[in-house]
């Protein structure tokens, strides 16, 4: 089983009325971890969240939610404060605009003493997003992080500048999780904001000296790199296909680059001796899934029957 760390919230869709004083409101489940956590269980694999929800009506729509999904909600931190909301505006493309409010929500103040002991059965964990960097939850989880050097580590940062504006607060927690990794996925957008004038392949190599064994970089509706520790280097096309928007299409290729790895064997094991043939195999289902998400609106990701395996 995966156990994804990190936040649970409400994106809020915004939608012009005909009344220019008035806004739609269309609400949907969500925070990057969260959709990892739903998108593993959809295509067939065991998965947990580990996040603080809260006991007002919308955190226990997210833990219905979760439970709906065969999302394990063991792990789960309830407490009585709010439930973080994200606003989302879309440009003509279909890209987000992210705007949130979460001073003082369940999910950003889960903290060390808060953390539930990690059972046998979790044998990956996965880290991403704002809880990286928001205090109290980014100590909470580093420090989860680093005493689980045993299993294995993913990471994808997602950045968020519009929660914590601090690029150098991303760069440190990015470095700290790099040297814990086994998987850094990050998207060339993000790597770019983080590392300006770095090239992709210089920041992998410089990841893969630190000791993980897969970096991917993803770049939209552009070719997807990626590089292993054995060796291995690949550039993927995703496939052609309609975008109605692109929420929750770095977690769609997320969640399936994991329960594919998954299918392979143990992933801490999987990844250490990752070869080309495996690793395109990889990225390719990845890809899939991810085509599909853009296909609908906000982050609907696929079931395993969607996929051909």
């Amino acid at each position: 089983m995966y156990l994804v760390c990190g936040e649970a919230l409400f994106d809020v869709f915004l939608e012009s009325g005909d009344d220019p004083r008035t806004l739609r409101l269309d609400a949907h489940a969500g925070g990057s971890p969260f959709n990892v956590a739903v998108g593993i269980a959809r295509l067939g694999e065991k998965a947990a969240l580990l996040t603080g929800v809260s006991t007002d009506m919308l955190g226990n729509r997210l833990a219905e939610i979760l439970q709906a999904e065969s999302v394990s909600t063991d792990y789960l931190v309830r407490s009585g404060r709010r439930t973080t909301l994200s606003l989302v505006s879309l440009d003509a493309a279909g890209h987000p605009e992210y705007a949130f409010y979460g001073l003082g929500s369940a999910d950003c103040n889960v903290s060390r003493k808060d953390l539930p002991a990690i059972g046998p059965e979790i044998v990956g964990l996965h880290f991403g997003s704002y809880s990286l960097v928001v205090e109290p939850v980014a100590d909470a989880f580093a420090a989860l992080a680093a005493s689980a050097r045993g299993r294995f580590i993913s990471v994808d940062p997602n950045v968020r500048p519009t929660v914590e504006p601090d690029l150098d607060i991303w760069r440190m927690r990015v470095a700290e999780y790099a040297r814990l990794a086994h998987v850094m996925k990050i998207s060339a957008e993000d790597l770019a904001f983080l590392y300006p004038g770095v090239q992709t392949d210089t920041k992998a190599a410089e990841w893969l000296a630190a000791g993980v064994g897969l970096v991917v970089v993803t770049d939209g509706g552009n070719d997807v790199a990626a590089w292993t520790r054995a060796g291995a280097s690949v550039r993927l096309k995703p496939p052609a296909g309609t975008v109605v928007d692109t929420v929750g299409a770095g977690d769609s290729f997320q969640s399936a680059l994991l329960a594919r790895l998954a299918k392979f064997g143990d992933p801490k094991t999987v990844v250490s001796s990752l070869e080309f043939d495996r690793l395109c195999q990889l990225l390719n289902y990845a890809l899939k899934a991810a085509a599909i998400t853009v296909s609908r609106r906000g982050a609907d990701l696929p079931r395993r029957h969607e996929l051909p395996q």
